[in-house]
């Protein structure tokens, strides 16, 4: 960015400041540009939302209020309008609504959202409802019975993605998103049509990839959380999701010999099993993308060197330690710009 007092180009500035929501105080990464000359500093529209939402985030995380996406798929798995979900919990007709586009919720409402998660709890509030007729009602009863049936039936499966990436509350080390198994998985079948690494590189991708969403929107793509092993950044039961996706058909992993006396495992897509894109927004598909394209060409080996550089890796790798997605902040991604735009 250019400054406006001397057409010079800016420099991007980070620096800890402590920012008050809703008699709250929370500290984080202020982000802002300097002019160098003049002293003066200035922002961009995204840099004010990076900085906002590291303290809706946290204030998030304090209270445990849903974020905008898993307030969306409540009402989505119901295939109810934001404006009967309003009625059904006694909100302003808008309320749902906005909610799902950001504005956070009082403390009271996000109880009730988050009780509705529950197909049972859901069908109690749609009986008390009044603003719905006894048809409305019966159409939406009847779709939470038959939801509530088919997690019966799906509990093993359910019980085991749960396990290999985690049932945590979303957080700094998810990069505040709930753990999405079926958007992991269609990360891994991205890099694998388009990149077709090895393991190791595989990984590497996958980390990048959800830290450099974070550094621009302050939220990850997966919701995976990432440790710090000797080879680099890896996610967290890497080596059983890897083999529950081989095993359900999702990849397939083809094992190399090496000269020097072990195997590597690469990552090839299926014809049968081809990328769905539908469940990422724009912006995240547009970073799959610039991941992809940027290491399409790196070496598995100089993956872990460039790894080896980023702050996450170097200040967790002593206690093979879970890394908090803050450290994106710090990404450089070795000769890519991962700067912020």
């Amino acid at each position: 960015m250019k400054s406006p007092i001397t057409g010079k180009e800016m420099v991007l500035t980070k620096e800890r400041r402590s920012l008050d929501f809703r008699k709250e105080t929370f500290d984080i990464v202020f982000h802002n540009y300097k002019c160098e000359d003049s002293g003066e500093q200035f922002s961009t529209t995204a840099l004010d939302e990076v900085n906002i939402n590291q303290v809706y985030n946290q204030y998030r995380d304090k209270f445990n209020i849903p974020f905008p996406d898993e307030i969306s798929k409540i009402r989505e798995k119901y295939s109810v309008s934001a404006s009967k979900m309003s009625a059904i919990l006694g909100f302003g007709i808008n309320s749902y609504r906005q909610y799902e586009a950001g504005e956070m919720p009082i403390i009271s409402n996000a109880r009730l959202i988050q009780m509705i998660a529950d197909p049972n709890k859901f069908i109690e509030m749609v009986a008390l409802c009044d603003l719905l007729d006894d048809k409305i009602k019966a159409k939406y009863i009847q779709k939470a019975q038959l939801l509530f049936e088919e997690s019966k039936r799906n509990i093993f499966d359910s019980n085991l993605k749960d396990y290999l990436l985690g049932n945590h509350l979303a957080d700094i080390y998810s990069g505040y998103r709930n753990p999405d198994f079926e958007k992991f998985t269609e990360m891994v079948v991205y890099f694998s049509e388009q990149v077709q690494p090895f393991k190791t590189k595989m990984n590497k991708l996958l980390f990048y990839a959800d830290f450099l969403m974070f550094k621009q929107t302050c939220f990850s793509i997966s919701g995976v959380r990432y440790k710090a092993i000797d080879m680099g950044p890896v996610p967290h039961h890497f080596q059983s999701i890897f083999e529950f996706l081989a095993n359900n058909n999702e990849i397939n992993i083809v094992y190399t010999p090496f000269p020097q006396g072990y195997t590597g495992e690469k990552f090839i897509a299926r014809k049968d099993r081809p990328f769905n894109p539908t469940s990422f927004s724009e912006a995240e598909l547009t970073i799959l993308s610039k991941v992809a394209t940027s290491f399409q060409s790196t070496s598995t080996y100089d993956m872990i060197a460039l790894s080896h550089l980023e702050e996450a890796w170097r200040k967790n790798e002593g206690d093979k330690r879970v890394i908090s997605y803050e450290y994106a902040f710090d990404l450089k991604g070795g000769l890519v710009d991962f700067s912020l735009s």
